[in-house]
């Protein structure tokens, strides 16, 4: 009866660590590797990058007035989305999704990470307000 109790407990416990809610205030933090080349907010502008301002579930090539790759331009125009499994794996490894696109960043390994920075960019309109 123990061992049932205690493997109930385990498996609980690692159920609840796997499935962690993304951290808003970590992905604030894990923001600052994108803001050399990203802002988010009412006062976003372009940098090397577009703003990310309302970038989860936003079309790709969305922001007008960016010069996008071909690559995001040709996703844009196939109704690609950014929704949160795309954002994901692009953040992970840029070039995996758009090999000839103008990203030039290795990507963020952690998983966790990465869920907290989509929560954290999630939070931003298009027009930057939260």
């Amino acid at each position: 009866m123990r061992v049932m109790f205690a493997s109930a407990v385990l498996l609980a416990a690692m159920t609840g660590a796997a499935f962690a809610e993304p951290d808003v205030a970590k992905g604030e933090i894990a923001f600052k590797k994108c803001m050399a080349c990203h802002a988010v907010g009412p006062d976003a502008k372009v940098k090397v990058g577009p703003p990310l301002n309302g970038i989860v579930g936003a079309k790709w090539a969305h922001f007008d007035g960016y010069a996008y790759s071909a690559d995001i331009k040709d996703g844009g125009a196939a109704g690609k989305m950014w929704d949160a499994a795309t954002l994901d794996a692009y953040i992970a490894n840029p070039k995996a999704l758009a090999p000839k696109g103008k990203m030039a960043f290795a990507g963020i390994k952690s998983d966790d990470e990465r869920k907290d920075l989509i929560a954290f960019l999630a939070q931003f309109k298009a027009d930057g307000s939260k």
